[in-house]
């Protein structure tokens, strides 16, 4: 976060138990006393509910008052079980977007501004050039249809909010592609991985950094014009491609990771075929450049061997 946003900066985030809201700790702190991030787990406080999230929101603006800081939400809170939802859709809305519905409307009353994280599902993913933000929504899969309704109830709730979209989310905690390629890799002798799906695989704590750094320019007026915004590391590749560069960064032989069609693997939610997305509304916006995906990536195991060495003292 840049030091002209002047006074500090008091972050809620809903979801503080998954990849992200970890990693928007973990960035919080590095920024020492400029920036107070509160990460409650979805257990501890569930969006759904109107009373807690009343309460929460409540507590952050009268403690951010107290304490000379601008209070800003940041939603890390979502279902992602992208197959469960296709039979548990019920489930996945009331966190996608009865959710968002309820932290709008709380954060529309008591003036604190709200970041929101979506999703690149929400496109069908079948284009031919990285979607841009008013690009026509299309999702193909229940997960995806619950987003967009989490997208419209935010952005149509009267608050001060942005959607920032994102795409082949990874970090050190959790369970996410590249960590199971990680496990994968010390117990296969080889494995087949698509390559006919394309993306952006992106590094949670770039993305972390990222939020942050928009939520303290929304916090002292310099919100970017345009409310829907897209974060993703630069670059595409495919699957297979992510998990050979995962092999790659573990002194492993790529090769042993074999490219297969999706028809090979059906799953319940279809996939899309290309979803990258374009950071052009991102950088038009004034803030920084996401670095490429193979650069987050080797920054990414970087990363986990120094808290596996602070870990071991």
């Amino acid at each position: 976060m840049s030091r002209s946003n002047g006074a500090g900066l008091a972050v809620l985030v809903p979801g503080g138990g998954g990849q992200l809201g970890r990693d928007l700790v973990a960035v919080g702190d590095a920024l020492g006393d400029r920036v107070e991030v509160v990460a409650p787990s979805s257990a501890e406080l569930d969006i759904t509910e109107p009373g807690a999230v009343v309460e929460a929101v409540a507590d952050l603006a009268a403690g951010a008052a107290q304490a000379g800081r601008r209070a800003v939400v940041v939603n890390a809170a979502a279902y992602t079980a992208v197959d469960a939802a296709e039979e548990n859709e019920e489930a996945a809305f009331a966190v996608n977007a009865d959710g968002p519905r309820v932290l709008a409307a709380v954060c529309s009353s008591r003036g604190v501004p709200l970041v929101h994280v979506s999703t690149d599902y929400v496109f069908s993913g079948d284009a031919a050039r990285p979607y841009e933000p008013g690009d026509p929504l299309g999702p193909r899969s229940a997960y995806g249809r619950t987003k967009v309704a989490g997208e419209d109830a935010v952005l149509g709730s009267g608050a001060l909010a942005w959607v920032v979209r994102t795409a082949w989310l990874y970090g050190a905690s959790g369970r996410n592609f590249v960590n199971t390629m990680i496990e994968l890799e010390s117990t296969r002798d080889t494995l087949s991985v698509v390559d006919d799906q394309v993306g952006s695989p992106t590094y949670s704590a770039d993305l972390a950094r990222g939020l942050l750094e928009l939520a303290g320019r929304i916090a002292t007026g310099q919100g970017p014009r345009s409310t829907v915004l897209h974060y993703t590391n630069s670059g595409e590749t495919t699957w297979c491609g992510l998990a050979r560069a995962v092999f790659s960064e573990l002194g492993a032989d790529p090769q042993r990771v074999r490219p297969c069609a999706t028809e090979e693997f059906p799953r319940p939610a279809p996939r899309p075929t290309y979803s990258v997305l374009s950071t052009a509304s991102w950088t038009e916006a004034g803030l920084p450049s996401p670095r490429p995906w193979r650069d987050a990536l080797t920054a990414f195991f970087a990363d986990v061997r120094a808290q596996d060495s602070t870990a071991r003292r």
